[in-house]
């Protein structure tokens, strides 16, 4: 029998020649060196350094390149320490508040030391406040234990600023608190020299119950002023130890600017009230007077149209330029022929709580009713409203494209307002959102699509 060739046998087997064989064995050899190339230079997972430390493994006793550089590995250290932080005070904090409530509030509530007046005035929305911490207190907890149950031992997937922002409702309840705070310990020195009840039994807390750790009332009920002051520190050290590749850096940067804008407008009414304390002030910049303001603003509107304010969502706020023509024929005549005046103006809207938590109302529920606020520009250091808000229910949206950079919107029956933006895409942003919801309300709207007839008596409507 003749002896078989290797190479017959090879082609024989596989269909592939002895060349070719030899290039596929070439080309996986290059692979595996460029594997090995690349393995040797691996970058940082964070910053892209390729200079890293090389670390043992204590498993298979051998020595392999780290995934992290010795800068980022720190920074991961740290930012973990800085989010346990936060979490870890937040939780104090909030046992705080209980003791308050436990400790005080409900024995002297028992005891009749005070009427309900009296603890309402010493203790002030507390309630309110203790709520907010559990709801905000157990969203964190869960970042972390869901960060633990994957694997992230360094917490890289938890996002405080996120959550920050989604709770940055209870900021007016914390303003609440700290201006009534001066009020609160006045009246609580007047009734502990009038009532020796009460002075006996402060005195007895602070010395027999070990949960006080022998601290007065007083002192804790500084505790909600000593947080909201606090949390721009806190946040600080998360930003610095957060790279700004994060998915949560800039969610951070706005959550710390929002804290400090609610402290400066504190401290503004707190100036405005004649008191003499004021919170940990910070460095103004143009974008922090601007949310002062409109923080200002948005107390002025809810004021004016009497909504809860777990209820209220501001869609839309800024200045806008307004006029009133004097007849329906201005569009004949051109927008330049009409007198505008700046002014603030806000489109609130009111929706039905989707629970009794304050906190789930946030989600959208149905649309209750719209109106726009309209302020005028500062005068004296307050703002003032131009007229009673406008309800979008009873009032018609529309344009006119000789005139595209303008919008028109007539009170059913009373007045015709015209408004502009200086950006002429912002203008048309408005018009969209004012337009929708007004045609969402009122059922007339609804059966006629929004649409003016001749039915509608108001001299201003053109023909």
């Amino acid at each position: 029998a003749t002896r078989t060739k290797s190479a017959d046998v090879e082609r024989a087997d596989s269909g592939i020649g002895q060349m070719p064989a030899r290039r596929w064995r070439n080309r996986a050899s290059e692979t595996l060196s460029s594997l090995q190339a690349w393995e040797a230079h691996r970058p940082c997972t964070d910053c892209g350094e390729r200079d890293l430390p090389v670390e043992k493994d204590v498993q298979n006793c051998n020595q392999r390149r780290a995934d992290l550089c010795e800068k980022c590995r720190k920074r991961r250290t740290e930012r973990k320490e800085s989010v346990l932080e936060f979490v870890n005070t937040e939780a104090s904090y909030g046992e705080d508040l209980r003791i308050i409530k436990e400790e005080f509030y409900l024995p002297m509530q028992a005891a009749g030391l005070l009427s309900q007046e009296q603890l309402q005035g010493i203790f002030s929305n507390i309630q309110e406040l203790i709520d907010l911490n559990e709801n905000f207190l157990e969203i964190l907890q869960e970042e972390i234990d869901q960060a633990f149950d994957q694997g992230d031992d360094d917490l890289m997937t938890v996002c405080i600023g996120e959550v920050f922002l989604e709770f940055v409702n209870m900021l007016p309840a914390f303003q609440t608190y700290c201006l009534q705070q001066s009020s609160s310990v006045n009246m609580l020195n007047a009734l502990e020299k009038e009532k020796e009840l009460l002075r006996i039994f402060l005195n007895v807390s602070q010395n027999d119950n070990t949960a006080l750790r022998r601290m007065n009332l007083r002192s804790f009920l500084m505790a909600p002023l000593q947080r909201v002051t606090k949390y721009p520190l806190l946040l600080s050290r998360i930003i610095k130890a957060t790279t700004e590749y994060h998915p949560d850096h800039s969610s951070l940067r706005e959550a710390k600017s929002r804290i400090e804008s609610h402290l400066e407008h504190i401290n503004m009414k707190t100036k405005q009230e004649g008191n003499t304390w004021t919170l940990r002030s910070f460095r103004q910049d143009s974008k922090k007077k601007r949310e002062v303001i409109n923080i200002e603003m948005r107390e002025t509107a809810l004021k004016t149209v009497g909504w809860l304010r777990e209820e209220t969502r501001f869609v839309m706020e800024g200045s806008l330029q307004l006029a009133q023509p004097p007849d329906g024929q201005w569009v004949k005549k051109g927008s330049k022929t009409l007198k505008f005046q700046n002014m603030q103006v806000l489109l609130l809207v009111n929706v039905k709580r989707v629970s009794e938590s304050s906190l789930e109302s946030a989600e959208p529920g149905p649309v209750k009713d719209a109106v726009l606020v309209l302020i005028r520009d500062k005068n004296n250091g307050k703002f003032h409203l131009l007229r009673e808000p406008l309800r979008l229910s009873n009032c018609i949206v529309s344009t006119d494209p000789d005139c595209d950079d303008t919008f028109e919107l007539i009170e059913i029956r009373r007045e015709a307002f015209v408004f502009r933006d200086s950006d002429r895409a912002r203008t048309h942003h408005w018009f969209r959102q004012i337009r929708r919801y007004s045609r969402e309300l009122g059922s007339w709207k609804k059966r006629r699509n929004a649409l003016p007839n001749i039915m509608i008596s108001t001299p201003h409507t053109r023909p």
